[in-house]
Formats: C-alpha cells, sequence, structure tokens
C-alpha cells in the first residue's frame, strides 16, 4: 500500500467518526471522568474493534471479483445514506444515551466504562463496516488495520480534549455532509467499476 493509499485511509476513517455517536459519547464521557481515562479507554476498544473489522474484511477477500466489488459499493452507499439521510439529532441522542452513565470514580473504573461504551458503541458501526470494506478493496489488512487504528485513536484525543470546541468551529451537520458525498461518490464508482468488468 502506498502513503497516498495509507493517509486517503487515515483521513476518512478520521472524517467517518467526527460526527458519529461513539465520539458524542467520548466528549460526554470526557465531562464525567478524566480526559486521559477516556483516551486510554476509548482506544483500546477501537483498536480491538478494527481488529474485527479486518477479519471480517479478510473473509470478504475470498468473494469472486465483481460480487466483491457489488458487496463493497454496497458498503460506501449504506454508509452514505447514514451520514446523509439519520438525523444529526438521532446521532447525538444515541451518543449521549451510550455515555449516560454515572461519574465511574476510580481510574480503573474510568477506562473500563470508555473501553465498554465505545466496544459496544462500535459494533456493526460505520467505521468498523469501512474499515473490512477497506480490506476488501485492498487486500492489505495491517495496513488498513494501522490507519484506522491511527484515525480512531487520533478521534479518542480530539473527543476527550477537543470535543466540543471542534464541534463549535465545524458544525457536526457539515462533517457528516462531507463524509456522505466522499462515501457516495466512493459506491458509485465502485458499482460502475464492477459493472465495466
Amino acid at each position: 500500500m502506498n502513503v497516498g493509499t495509507f493517509a486517503s485511509i487515515v483521513a476518512l476513517m478520521f472524517l467517518l467518526e467526527l460526527p458519529d455517536k461513539t465520539m458524542i459519547a467520548t466528549i460526554v464521557m470526557s465531562t464525567k471522568a478524566r480526559p486521559s481515562s477516556i483516551v486510554m479507554g476509548a482506544s483500546s476498544a477501537f483498536v480491538v474493534q478494527m481488529g474485527i473489522a479486518v477479519a471480517a474484511g479478510g473473509l470478504l477477500t475470498l468473494l469472486p471479483a465483481r460480487p466483491k466489488e457489488f458487496v463493497v459499493a454496497l458498503l460506501f452507499l449504506a454508509g452514505a445514506a447514514y451520514l446523509l439521510f439519520v438525523s444529526e439529532k438521532e446521532v447525538v441522542e444515541e451518543g449521549e444515551e451510550e455515555a449516560g452513565a454515572e461519574r465511574p470514580g476510580t481510574r480503573w473504573r474510568e477506562i473500563s466504562t470508555a473501553f465498554t461504551v465505545i466496544f459496544i458503541g462500535e459494533f456493526g458501526d460505520l467505521t468498523q463496516i469501512q474499515a473490512a470494506n477497506f480490506v476488501a478493496r485492498t487486500h492489505q489488512p495491517l495496513e488498513v488495520f494501522l490507519a484506522s487504528s491511527i484515525a480512531l485513536i487520533t478521534i479518542s484525543f480530539v473527543g476527550a480534549y477537543g470535543g466540543r470546541l471542534l464541534q463549535r468551529v465545524v458544525p457536526l451537520a457539515k462533517i457528516r455532509l462531507g463524509g456522505g458525498l466522499i462515501f457516495a461518490g466512493l459506491g458509485v464508482y465502485t458499482l460502475v467499476k464492477a459493472f465495466a468488468s
């Protein structure tokens, strides 16, 4: 995998996670616990989930080329539909619900609470699906795992230390729109490629 592709995966995964419910959950948890604890717990959960996603993506690579292209296109288009059509309010409410636990207290409890909230929230989530999708497209699971993990660990830091400020600078709706348009474009491109082959 070249540096440009690696950087693109990092950037896309970062953009996808910004408007997501687990980002909202990270922001909310950081108001109730030490941000460093939230970063440790959330980052660990994201890395484990990316491992699961990469394994699932490896299974997708076993499909013949044309059906695989259709599955990948559908995953991109599903991601675009989520970002473009699921309301911002629903995402915020869901994230706040997941993070709604009382102030955990000890550092270990804060870390384990953050891990649990993010681990559960990330199951079947857009970034997990797209990581599997990238593995199916690139056939490079280690690189996708590293790129996705870097993006999501960065999101943990952003959410825990600067999430509220970020949302004042860049509205959530604009982040969602940008991510949705990128994934719609990738989905259409993949479909055209599948039909052309």
